[in-house]
């Protein structure tokens, strides 16, 4: 499974992007299971909608396999704002 986010808006404007595979690796169901609820909580959402966060505030897509979802702070569910942290912290 190939995970990515992509981060933009902040104060700075500054995009950030990572990207993490899964295969291989041992802890590849954590990973699957996170990336899936991550995907759901996001589902019929508008993106519109979506990205419509607070002033200076980050919004994200989250692509997992092709599929994408948008969100943005500080409306993240718990299951996105652990796997974007993740990703961001162990992706490249």
């Amino acid at each position: 499974m190939r995970i990515r986010i992509r981060r933009t808006g902040g104060f700075a404007g500054i995009e950030r992007r990572a990207e993490l595979d899964t295969s291989g690796r041992p802890d590849a169901e954590e990973w699957h299971a996170l990336a899936e609820a991550a995907l759901a909580d996001g589902l019929g959402t508008s993106p519109a909608g979506a990205r419509t966060g607070v002033p200076d505030g980050f919004s994200y897509e989250i692509t997992v396999d092709g599929r994408t979802v948008c969100c943005a702070d500080p409306r993240l569910t718990p299951a996105q704002r652990e796997l974007i942290s993740r990703v961001l912290k162990e992706g490249a």
